[in-house]
């Protein structure tokens, strides 16, 4: 007779706990997220870099869809890795809380506040019959009162708080760098210049092309894409 694995039958539905107390489809779900193309965030003296690789298929046009890094306000963005698709519906959550926050206080959203809009969605999905978790983490950034912030949000709904993370396949790589070269107020050069030499350590396949690249500071969310963002990269690729 087959004996069957003992977690057998508790990873079929999400509001199923294992007798030692897990859910075995968030942690599937962070499987996806590991399996996922590297995106990290760091912040720096005056604001957060993202920085992020996303493959393309051959005749594939760049900047055509399924991006890995996305502006949700003025001061406020977000890269992820896992099913994008996924991060598509969050961020446009997140969107949506940050101009009904700007509409109703005439204030841009704080970062805390954005990163627990997120959070709250995806705990939806951990709770109840008939969903799944979802496969994505985002690392989400921006300035407020506080200064830059840089936050985490894997699909358990939880949030952590960081001076620079790495979320993706490569990111045990990426971090060896970061953790040896992060240093409090880098300037914002100086963290685009690291963000890509991380980048480049956890996907060494990568081609410039391929590269995603934002910065927040106090003039704004900036993103660096099509011919222009390509020559400004190449400069620290």
């Amino acid at each position: 007779m087959e004996v069957m694995p003992e977690f057998m039958g508790y990873d079929r539905a999400i509001v199923t706990f294992s007798p030692d107390g897990r859910l075995f489809q968030v942690e599937y779900a962070r499987e996806a997220v590991k399996r996922g193309t590297t995106s990290l965030g760091m912040v720096f003296s005056d604001g957060v870099v993202f920085a992020a690789v996303r493959h393309l298929p051959p005749l594939s046009v760049p900047n055509s869809g399924n991006d890995k890094i996305h502006q949700i306000d003025d001061n406020l963005g977000a890269a992820m890795s896992g099913f994008l698709a996924d991060g598509r519906v969050l961020i446009d959550t997140a969107r949506i809380k940050a101009q009904i926050h700007r509409i109703t206080y005439d204030e841009p959203m704080d970062v805390l506040g954005c990163v627990r809009e997120i959070s709250d969605r995806m705990q939806v999905f951990t709770q109840y019959g008939g969903v799944r978790p979802f496969g994505v983490a985002l690392l989400v950034g921006g300035i407020d009162e506080k200064g830059p912030q840089l936050f985490e949000v894997d699909p358990s709904s939880a949030y952590y708080g960081w001076k620079a993370h790495v979320i993706g396949r490569g990111s045990e790589k990426a971090l060896k760098i970061i953790r040896k070269e992060w240093k409090e107020n880098l300037s914002e050069k100086d963290a685009v210049k690291l963000s890509l030499k991380a980048l480049k350590a956890g996907e060494k396949d990568a081609k410039v092309q391929e590269v995603e690249l934002a910065v927040i500071n106090r003039d704004g969310f900036r993103k660096y894409s099509g011919p222009e963002g390509v020559k400004f990269i190449k400069k620290f690729w």
